[in-house]
């Protein structure tokens, strides 16, 4: 018979969520035992050359990295902040611009590259004492009993804990194993992403661009060459992104320069690009007794203001603070009773930020001539508004 190592939170999925719970947990609460599981070996930060994947963090973001320990190594290796965000209308004259110096903040954000988020989390988790590391590793069956929930991996150990969080992404394996409903469907987009050099300085700047067949986004990169870089985000309908991703690379970058309307000059060169379908997809309920869904295993959105991932280390705040609020009153971890309270904080958020963001997409698709008129003149008309657009600076900085 195999011996059950016990732990009293088992979180499954070491990416940036997963991780980043990990350790926030383990510092929050260092008498926790906490067992953290990935299935494969995370990619390393090569500092040679970008990750096409980034994450736009907003100022609340960052704070959690910062609490996490792993914020002054990603400032120190290679991250962006960007001060203003440029967004217009490809279908009118409607431009709205956002400036970090309006609400006296030295950003609004920074790019980051995900491999480098991954790498700086798990080498703080590697320095606390109560996390255990169980990489790479499968799991082979989840099991539910009345006051645990038993883990049986791949290489023949079990593990049991009063509490799972399943961190482990869109295509959460733990939400399917404990029958958690979701309401979903294919945006019929795809995101084509990937790393490219222009002519022009990017100025610290996001570039975005809204088009009938979806975004284009421009997000700065920093770069010690004296060449000028950003990582691509172009949100294409699902045929047109299969046109876009069968070019050559010049052929590429020349379409790129025309939709971007060279908004940093010509696009000289492009990484390698890859085209990842896009789908909304909502957990109807976030946690079921000894279990919880955290991140992109709860929710998924479009990628067109680069909400995904800062919404997931809301939800890292939250599940840490209300865990730790239960140690330190001695209740189950794992009860529902304790799992609602990060429901109840999480979700209405979440559904709000997810409702705005198929709002946009729908709006700025539409090719409808007075829907075009109202988005057009709605973007002039706030950006003439500077207290509104202050209030909209903040809010996405979460300040």
């Amino acid at each position: 018979m195999v011996d059950s190592q016990r732990f009293d939170v088992i979180v499954v999925g070491a990416g940036m969520v997963g991780a980043a719970f990990a350790c926030l947990l383990a510092r929050a609460s260092p008498a926790v035992r906490i067992a953290l599981i990935e299935a494969h070996q995370s990619d390393p930060f090569d500092p040679h050359t970008f990750d096409p994947r980034v994450a736009a963090l907003t100022e609340k973001s960052r704070a959690v990295l910062q609490s996490c320990g792993a914020w002054a190594h990603i400032a120190a290796t290679r991250g962006s902040p960007y001060q203003a965000m440029e967004v217009w209308d490809a279908e009118g004259a409607g431009r709205i611009h956002f400036d970090c110096h309006d609400v006296h903040q030295p950003n609004l954000g920074h790019i980051v590259e995900n491999s480098l988020v991954v790498e700086s989390l798990l080498a703080e988790q590697a320095k606390l004492t109560n996390i255990e590391f169980f990489c790479p590793v499968q799991v082979a069956r989840y099991q539910r009993l009345e006051n645990e929930v038993t883990l049986d991996l791949q290489d023949g150990r079990l593990l049991s804990a009063p509490l799972l969080v399943a961190a482990d992404g869109g295509n959460s394996a733990i939400r399917q194993a404990f029958n958690f409903a979701t309401r979903e469907w294919d945006y019929g987009h795809s995101a084509i992403v990937t790393t490219v050099e222009t002519a022009c300085a990017h100025q610290y700047t996001a570039w975005q661009r809204f088009m009938p067949t979806g975004p284009l986004a421009l997000l700065p990169l920093a770069s010690s060459d004296g060449r000028h870089y950003c990582s691509l985000v172009w949100s294409q309908q699902s045929d047109e992104a299969e046109r876009l991703m069968a070019l050559d690379d010049s052929a590429f970058c020349q379409q790129l320069g025309m939709a971007s309307e060279h908004c940093i000059g010509q696009i000289l060169s492009t990484d390698k690009r890859f085209s990842i379908p896009l789908r909304q997809r909502h957990a109807i309920d976030y946690a079921a007794e000894r279990v919880v869904l955290l991140g992109d295993a709860a929710h998924t959105i479009h990628p067109l203001a680069g909400q995904g991932v800062n919404l997931g280390f809301a939800d890292v705040a939250a599940l840490v603070d209300v865990l730790s609020t239960a140690v330190a009153r001695g209740n189950d971890l794992g009860a529902l009773f304790t799992l609602n309270k990060y429901q109840r904080q999480r979700k209405p958020e979440n559904l709000m930020i997810m409702a705005a963001m198929e709002g946009f997409k729908r709006l700025f698709a539409s090719d409808n001539l007075a829907l075009r008129w109202v988005r057009s003149t709605g973007l002039t008309q706030i950006d003439r508004l500077q207290p509104v657009k202050n209030q909209i600076i903040k809010q996405v900085m979460g300040l």
